[in-house]
């Protein structure tokens, strides 16, 4: 009798861990497939990164957003384009120089926290041409100026550099700069080239420098007088000349790619 006693509890015992080990099976199922999941999910939260590009919105006269792959938004020389164009909120401002048609910075109402304002102060620092690293963005100043109406100690362009590595370089008010045929070195994938011809250089110039940065593709941009009340002008648009050449539009949009 106490044989069949304890073959039964042999028995039950088994069965019991038997099932105990059937429950901890499941539950390490379920946690790796809840892991895999969580991996899944990560990995195609960083293929839209790699597969998402900037794209750059062309407002009219120097007035330029660029909003990154990370979804932060650069406006450079605020002046004029639809308010709707101003909403998204402000991550980095760049200006140029301090004439009026460049610092509308009232126009921008919507900013980051950390919103970094650069003006012409700041990136000549010390009588020095300065760079700053913002981690999903790198902005460079460079020459500009180099006419009656434009003081180089008083003016820059920028080269903005994004996460993605593709650069954009964005003249300002200015004729042709000593440090242009250096820019060359770069291989710059976007550069905008002011034209007006009345404060600075005109489209024959502008075309000039853009054989000698020799960017992947040049625009042309800032092609009227501000007080003129046109801030784009396709006629002139038409006369500047480079390869590459792409022409921009108000209110058009341009994906920035390699």
């Amino acid at each position: 009798m106490k044989k069949i006693v304890l073959l039964i509890i042999t028995i039950c015992m088994a069965a019991l861990l038997a099932a105990c080990g059937g429950m901890s099976d499941g539950a390490d199922d379920n946690q790796a497939q809840t892991e895999q999941a969580g991996q899944a999910e990560q990995t195609e939260e960083e293929t839209q990164m790699d597969t998402k590009n900037a794209t750059l919105l062309y407002m009219g006269h120097g007035s330029i957003r660029i909003t990154t792959a990370e979804d932060k938004v650069i406006y450079i020389d605020p002046f004029v384009g639809d308010d709707d164009w101003y909403g998204p909120a402000a991550d980095v401002i760049l200006s140029t120089h301090d004439h009026y048609d460049h610092v509308a910075f009232d126009k921008i109402e919507n900013r980051s926290d950390d919103c970094q304002v650069i003006t012409r102060k700041e990136a000549l620092a010390g009588g020095e041409h300065q760079s700053f690293d913002l981690g999903y963005v790198q902005v460079e100043a460079v020459e500009a100026g180099y006419n009656k109406n434009h003081n180089v100690s008083e003016c820059v362009g920028y080269i903005i550099t994004l996460s993605n590595g593709v650069t954009v370089y964005v003249s300002g008010d200015t004729s042709t700069t000593e440090q242009m045929p250096r820019l060359a070195e770069k291989n710059l994938d976007y550069a905008f080239f002011c034209c007006d011809g009345i404060y600075n250089m005109d489209t024959a110039e502008a075309s000039e420098c853009a054989a000698l940065v020799k960017a992947k593709h040049s625009i042309p941009y800032h092609m009227t007088a501000a007080n003129s009340g046109v801030f784009f002008d396709r006629a002139v648009a038409e006369q500047f000349e480079a390869d590459g050449r792409i022409i921009l539009e108000e209110g058009e949009e341009l994906e920035l790619v390699k």
